[in-house]
C-alpha cells in the first residue's frame, strides 16, 4: 500500500474511532439528557398525555389542564389570568417553567416518587394518573385587592409591587407585581404562538415578567429607618430619648446639607427618638446613624435579612420563586475609610441601600411578631390525584431573630405612631392595630422618587394578623401616603378572609 492511501485509511479509522467514542457517550453518559429533554417530542408526547394537577388558592383553582382534540391531550390553562401570574409561574411547551410550576413540576405531573402510589394502583385499575394538586397560602380576597388597588392607583404610576405575609407563619396571602402579564398565550400548544408571545413580554420595557415583589431592588427610603431605629434601641437609645435634629444638617466631609421633606418636620435643635420616627425626621437619623457608625447599622440590617442569597419562596423544604438579596452597600470611601456623608445617606435609605419588597413585609412582619421572622412560603398542602391524600403540610419555621421582644415593643408602639399621628394614616383600619412606615426615596433630579410603606395589623388582642409592604416606582411626592393607604386595603382583606390567615 501507498503512503497517500495508508494517510487516508489511518484517517477513516480515527474517524470512526471518534465516532465510536461519541456513540458510546451518548448512550453512557447523555441519553438521560436526551429522554427527558423538553425538546423531545416523544417526551412532550407523554407529559401531556397525563392531567396535570391544579394550583390552587383559597378554594379556586388558578392553573387547571382541560382535555384537548389535539396531538398533546391536555392544555394548561391560567384562569385567573395575569393577576396571578407572579404567583403561579407558568408552563410552557417549548419554553422553560417558571415559579410554581416548575418547583413542583414532577408532582403536577404525577412523576414525583410521592406518586409512586396513585402510580401503582393505576396499573391494576387501568386508570391514567393523574398529577398531584399543589394548594397555596394565598387569600382570594387579598390577592384580588392588591392587584385592583396597585393596577388602578391614585399616582397613575405603571410599575409596583405589593406582598402581604401573615407575621405569625411567614404564609404569603398576597403577592403583586405591576405590569403583569397573561400567562395563557405562553401555554399554547402552538410553539410558535408562545415563542412570539414570551419574546414581546421580554422585549417590553416595562419588565412585565419581572416579579417586582421578590426580585426589585430599589432605595427604601425612610422606611430603613426602622432598622436604624432597631440598632439605636439595642445601643442604649430609648423611645423618648433625645437625639440632635434640625431644619439642615451637613455630614462630616460632605459640603451637601440633608433637609427634612417639609420645613414642619423636626425643626426644632433636638427630638425624641419617638418622634423622629413618627415625623420621619431625616436629619434626626443621618446623625444618629453616624453616630452609631456603619458597622452597626449594617450587621442590624443583616439581622433583617439584607444580603441573604438564597432565600426563595414557595415550598419550605425545597425552593420556590428566587429571591433578590436586599443589600446596604459599604458606606465606605473608595479608598476603603469611613465615610460619614455615606453613612447619613444610608440611615435615612438612600446612597447605596436597595430592599425588595419581600425584605420590607419581613421587617414589618418580624416587629409585629415579637422580634421572630418567619420564613416567607407560598406551598400550603400536596394532595395527591384523588384529593383525600396529604402529601406534604406546610409547618411554619423560624428564619431567624432579628431583635428581642422589648426592642420589638418598642418599634412597634414607634410605627403604631406613624399610623395614628404621622405619615402613615392612611393605613388605619377600624377595630385594628396598625402600625407602618411611609419612604420616599430619591433617585436623581427630574425623576420622581419610589414610594413605599412596610405595616402590620395586630387585633385586638395584639396578635399579627398581617404584614404588608407597598411599593409605587417614582410615585413622587406623597405617593408614600397612597402606598400607606393601598397597603391598609390589603390588610383589611387579609383579616377579612380567613383563607389568608
Amino acid at each position: 500500500m501507498n503512503a497517500p492511501l495508508r494517510r487516508v485509511g489511518v484517517v477513516v479509522m480515527v474517524l470512526f474511532g471518534l465516532l465510536f467514542a461519541n456513540l458510546n457517550w451518548i448512550q453512557a453518559y447523555k441519553a438521560d439528557e436526551y429522554r427527558t429533554s423538553d425538546y423531545n417530542g416523544r417526551v412532550q408526547v407523554a407529559t401531556y398525555d397525563r392531567k396535570r394537577g391544579n394550583i390552587e388558592a383559597g378554594g379556586t383553582a388558578f392553573a387547571v389542564s382541560k382535555e384537548t382534540d389535539g396531538k398533546l391531550k391536555f392544555q394548561r390553562s391560567y384562569p385567573g389570568g395575569a393577576k396571578y401570574a407572579h404567583v403561579l409561574g407558568y408552563k410552557p411547551v417549548n419554553l422553560a417553567e417558571t415559579g410554581i410550576e416548575k418547583v413542583e413540576d414532577d408532582f403536577l405531573a404525577g412523576t414525583s416518587d410521592q406518586l409512586f402510589a396513585s402510580r401503582f394502583k393505576d396499573m391494576f385499575t387501568g386508570d391514567k394518573t393523574g398529577g398531584g394538586n399543589v394548594l397555596l397560602t394565598v387569600s382570594k380576597r387579598a390577592q384580588d385587592v392588591a392587584y385592583e388597588q396597585l393596577r388602578n392607583n391614585r399616582r397613575d404610576v405603571s410599575k409596583g409591587a405589593a406582598i402581604a405575609i401573615d407575621p405569625h407563619t411567614g404564609a404569603v396571602q398576597a403577592l403583586v407585581s405591576m405590569p403583569s402579564f397573561d400567562p395563557n398565550p405562553l401555554a399554547s400548544h402552538d410553539t410558535n404562538e408562545a415563542t412570539a408571545a414570551h419574546n414581546k413580554l421580554e422585549q417590553d420595557t416595562e419588565g412585565p415578567l419581572k416579579n417586582r415583589a421578590l426580585n426589585e431592588v430599589l432605595p427604601p427610603g425612610s422606611t430603613f429607618k426602622i432598622v436604624v431605629a432597631a440598632a439605636a434601641l439595642e445601643n442604649g437609645v430609648g423611645q423618648e430619648t433625645r437625639i440632635p435634629a434640625g431644619a439642615s444638617w451637613t455630614p462630616p466631609t460632605s459640603g451637601t446639607p440633608i433637609r427634612n421633606a417639609a420645613p414642619s418636620i423636626c425643626p426644632e435643635d433636638e427630638v425624641t427618638l419617638m418622634n423622629a420616627v413618627t415625623e420621619s425626621c431625616n436629619t434626626g437619623f443621618a446623625q444618629l446613624g453616624v453616630r452609631l457608625g456603619a458597622d452597626k447599622i449594617k450587621e442590624k440590617a443583616r439581622q433583617f435579612g439584607f444580603e441573604q442569597e438564597d432565600l426563595t419562596v414557595g415550598h419550605l423544604d425545597q425552593g420556590g420563586h428566587p429571591v433578590a438579596a436586599s443589600r446596604t452597600g459599604s458606606m465606605e470611601n473608595p479608598d476603603g475609610g469611613v465615610n460619614p456623608a455615606g453613612v447619613a445617606q444610608s440611615s435615612i435609605g438612600q446612597f447605596d441601600v436597595r430592599m425588595t419588597p419581600l425584605q420590607g413585609a419581613l421587617i414589618a412582619g418580624s416587629i409585629a411578631n415579637g422580634g421572630s421572622q418567619m420564613r416567607p412560603y407560598l406551598v400550603r398542602q400536596l394532595l395527591g390525584p384523588d384529593r383525600t391524600t396529604s402529601h406534604y403540610t406546610a409547618k411554619p419555621k423560624e428564619l431567624r431573630r432579628p431583635v428581642s421582644g422589648q426592642v420589638a415593643s418598642d418599634l412597634r408602639d414607634m410605627m403604631v405612631s406613624v399610623v395614628e399621628n404621622g405619615t402613615g394614616r392612611n393605613a388605619q383600619i377600624n377595630g385594628y392595630t396598625v402600625g407602618g412606615k411611609t419612604g420616599t426615596a430619591d433617585i436623581r433630579p427630574g425623576i420622581p422618587p419610589h414610594s413605599w410603606f412596610i405595616g402590620f395589623a395586630l387585633d385586638k388582642n395584639g396578635n399579627p394578623v398581617s404584614a404588608v409592604c407597598v411599593l409605587l416606582e417614582n410615585g413622587g411626592d406623597g405617593g408614600s401616603a397612597e402606598a400607606a393607604r393601598i397597603g391598609g386595603q390589603i390588610m383589611r382583606a387579609a383579616i377579612a378572609d380567613p383563607g389568608g390567615r
